[in-house]
């Protein structure tokens, strides 16, 4: 996908999230030149109508919304890719951190924080609601933090226009069961309360630096959410407001009615706390500034000594300036009798009118002032970003004033923009560098190339070359390592073949055999494989292992003549296969199963599956005495006993 333009215009650069239903990559809009998000609709939808009439419900309801607090939807659009439609949703570009990463760092949030945060998630939601969108998937995931503080929220993949018969379809549970809503984890009807409380758990997290709800399942920490209380914050951290908990408990009332009925309601509660007497911390000090003291003039007799004094200066300054003229007369008068007419060039010489000398050469500069009889004089050079090397950056005096013929301009030349020197990025994680370009004053563009020698993320080659010196503000372009190019391949079908040819024919695709299992098949004969875990024509990654059963042959006949039942073979392995759908917040989920038997415990089976809300069929053979322990990311789920016991 890295480098595919989509509508023309909009480069793929790189991955830089996914979620249930889109992957989401950082393009660059060429016609704007920006860097944008795209939201793409993944390859396993792209053939469910129903998933893409979300994805564009999606996109219809988020470009909707304008604020400053959620994030700009700028073009939705549909594009043939290898001959497949691509639907896609292009973004506004948000570069910070999501408020789950920001938790994580420092812990948890001081109450500033926390009610600064929430007034900004608060006002998103007042402008959603009041265009009747419900977001419904209100989580730190969910919400961005730019870099100078001003909250972004995102995704409204599952917001639907608020109507008086939505009600969420309990099969199709989305979202983060630890910010789930009562209404939510039963089922129920939600609106624009439900946004609300995921708020308060939102804000209980950001207080407190934990969830309220933890458990063993996302089904445990759902019946919370149901049956439970919450904990008050000030019970975890004593110093929180009682102003903030108030606000948080309200959110996050078991009932809807007993929450705030609206996020203006929300609000007007939470910029109450910002300046309450009790959050008197929370403000900054205003200082009030006073008027200077005037000192008021002495009036004596009805008038003012102060116009009296400027008055009487006045009077001396008009005397000097007459018997200064009476003298310049006096001295021409007498030169012009004496002959020495060329005395008034002494006192009357050209006025010249200083010339604008700025952003002109020094060597244009100096001809300039040469013409009108000036004279040019090199004051100093300096760094400067704005104008090139030998170029004034400023003059003395400035343009437009009066000077005498000869009179020397002083300017400022520039030395072109500050050098620095070029770091060496190779070999570091391109994480790593945004704060070594920053101190260096320069700027990076990243170009993603597949390695097999060089792990994915770390640069590879540079340019400028390390160490060269550049001027501040130069782009360092930086080849960074995609690790191995991932291959695909198609699915070919191995049911009805044997296992020798399953296993050449796989070969050939760069697939291989994983667990085998046994059934009894009416369709094929013994040694026949009759099922194969990825069907036929689906695209997989090479090297993937694909499990199979094998046909034991044709089920026994019934007898003609009943016949005692046969003792039970305790000590005969029996196959089986049982069905599993992982309800997990997760994109994979890793399964394992244990098997208990004659005192010995072993691994059976060990996969990871992608979540997509599919049933897992599992084939699997012990004694009938078998126990058999299921682990999800290997935290035990369950056990259970053979089921032909």
């Amino acid at each position: 996908m890295i480098g595919t333009v989509f509508g023309g215009r909009y480069e793929i650069i790189e991955k830089i999230g996914g979620g249930g239903m889109a992957h989401v990559y950082k393009a660059k809009c060429r016609l704007l030149n920006r860097y944008i998000a795209i939201k793409i609709l993944r390859d396993e939808f792209i053939n469910d109508e129903e998933f893409i009439k979300k994805f564009r419900r999606e996109s219809q309801a988020a470009a909707s919304l304008s604020h400053p607090n959620i994030v700009n939807i700028y073009d939705v659009g549909v594009d043939k890719v290898d001959g497949h439609d691509i639907h896609y949703i292009v973004m506004e570009y948000i570069k910070g951190k999501t408020l789950k990463e920001i938790i994580r760092e420092k812990g948890k949030l001081s109450a500033e924080e926390t009610i600064d945060y929430s007034i900004q998630i608060a006002e998103a939601l007042e402008h959603a609601h009041k265009n009747h969108i419900v977001h419904r998937d209100i989580k730190p995931h969910n919400i961005m933090v730019t870099e100078d503080g001003r909250i972004k929220v995102t995704d409204f993949g599952i917001a639907r226009a608020a109507s008086a018969s939505t009600v969420t379809n309990t099969s199709n549970v989305i979202g983060s069961v630890h910010y789930f809503s009562p209404e939510q984890a039963r089922g129920g009807y939600t609106d624009e309360k439900s946004d609300i409380y995921s708020l308060g758990i939102v804000m209980y997290e950001m207080v407190t630096g934990k969830v309220p709800f933890e458990g063993d399942s996302p089904i445990s920490v759902a019946l919370k959410h149901i049956q439970e209380e919450i904990i008050p914050p000030k019970q975890i951290d004593a110093t929180i407001p009682d102003s903030l908990q108030n606000i948080i408990m309200k959110c996050v009332k078991k009932s809807q009615a007993d929450r705030y009925t609206t996020a203006s309601d929300l609000l007007n509660d939470l910029r109450r706390a910002r300046y309450s007497k009790e959050g008197a911390s929370l403000m900054e000090d205003t200082n009030i500034m006073e008027a200077p003291t005037q000192i008021m003039p002495v009036v004596e007799d009805g008038k003012d000594k102060t116009m009296k004094k400027g008055k009487k200066k006045k009077e001396d300054g008009d005397l000097k300036v007459i018997l200064l003229a009476i003298v310049l007369a006096f001295l021409v008068v007498s030169a012009a009798a004496l002959g020495f007419f060329k005395l008034k060039d002494y006192f009357i010489s050209s006025e010249i009118v200083v010339p604008n000398l700025v952003g002109l050469s020094q060597d244009l500069a100096r001809e300039e002032v040469e013409k009108l009889g000036l004279k040019l004089s090199v004051a100093k050079e300096v760094y400067d970003d704005e104008f090139d090397a030998g170029v004034v950056i400023s003059q003395k005096p400035s343009s437009g004033e009066i000077v005498k013929e000869g009179y020397t301009i002083e300017v400022v030349i520039s030395k072109g923009k500050s050098l620095v020197k070029v770091p060496n990025l190779i070999n570091r994680n391109i994480s790593e560098i945004d704060q070594i370009l920053k101190e260096a004053n320069l700027k990076e563009h990243v170009i993603y190339e597949f390695s097999d020698t060089v792990e994915a993320n770390i640069i590879m080659d540079q340019d400028p070359e390390p160490y060269s010196e550049v001027e501040e503000g130069t782009v360092i372009n930086l080849i960074v390592s995609k690790g191995p190019e991932k291959k695909y391949v198609i699915m070919p079908k191995i049911v009805g073949q044997s296992v020798q040819d399953a296993e050449n024919a796989l070969k050939a695709f760069g697939l291989k055999i994983g667990t085998k299992g046994e059934e009894p098949s009416d369709e094929y004969k013994a040694g026949i494989i009759s099922w194969q875990s990825i069907e036929p024509g689906t695209e997989i990654e090479v090297n993937t292992a694909i499990d199979i059963l094998v046909s034991t042959g044709p089920k026994e006949e019934p007898q003609a003549e009943p016949e005692p039942d046969p003792p039970v073979q305790e000590d005969k392995e029996i196959p089986f296969n049982i069905s599993l759908t992982p309800l997990v917040d997760k994109e994979e989920i890793e399964i394992r199963i244990d098997r208990i038997q004659d005192g010995i415990r072993e691994t059976v089976y060990n996969k990871v599956h992608k979540v997509d809300g599919n049933t897992i069929t599992i084939p699997l053979k012990g004694k009938l005495d078998a126990i058999f322990e299921f682990y999800y990311d290997g935290i035990f789920e369950d056990e259970i006993t053979h089921p032909g016991r």
